[in-house]
């Protein structure tokens, strides 16, 4: 994926955002506790003030009930079963890129995610749930509970998500992943802790 196929301009998920946190009957104190935000955060987000990254999509998508998909407004008029290479377009969210590898709708959403070197790197993600990667490009440094795993082309990892977990390129020239994870649900999940006290990535 060149620079630039990998980068396209993220659409405006305001609106999107608060229609489905009402459609959730979640106050705004609510949605941005269980997705680790301040209320202040998750406010500005849903006026258009910031854009949210990938987690935050992720995180929230879980909270509401909801696929990425929906909260960036795509709609696909039936679930087709083959998704061809063609209709897949690249979304840059929070400094990672991702392509919609699966039909929306469904128990599991499958990616195709590009991370590069230092995004994202000391958000610590806990959620239900399972999750299933593979590394296409690069290297990956994936952090499960206390260990830290180094991740080549053609490794993989599958984990169940309550253990805190943690993503980063390893390398300058980031790192191409197949990202799958389940879409099981739980409002008093704490999804996004940040950095750990005392860690570096």
């Amino acid at each position: 994926m060149s620079s630039s196929e990998a980068f396209t301009e993220l659409p405006s998920v305001a609106p999107q955002l608060r229609a489905l946190r009402r459609r959730a009957s979640l106050t705004l104190e609510a949605a941005a506790g269980a997705a680790g935000l301040s209320p202040a955060h998750l406010s500005r987000l849903e006026t258009g003030q910031r854009q949210p990254s990938l987690p935050m999509l992720l995180a929230l998508a879980r909270i509401y009930g909801t696929t990425v998909s929906e909260l960036l407004g795509e709609t696909v008029a039936e679930r087709d079963s083959v998704m061809r290479a063609a209709d897949m377009e690249p979304t840059e969210a929070g400094g990672w890129t991702y392509v919609q590898a699966g039909a929306p709708g469904r128990g599991m959403q499958a990616l195709r995610v590009r991370v590069p070197h230092g995004s994202q790197g000391d958000i610590v993600r806990v959620h239900p749930g399972e999750e299933w990667l593979y590394v296409l490009k690069g290297r990956l440094r994936l952090r499960l509970g206390d260990t830290t795993h180094r991740l080549g082309p053609g490794d993989s990892a599958h984990f169940d998500s309550l253990t805190p977990h943690r993503i980063a390129a390893q390398d300058p020239d980031g790192v191409e992943l197949l990202f799958v994870h389940t879409l099981l649900q739980s409002p008093t999940a704490t999804l996004c802790l940040g950095p750990t006290p005392g860690e570096t990535p």
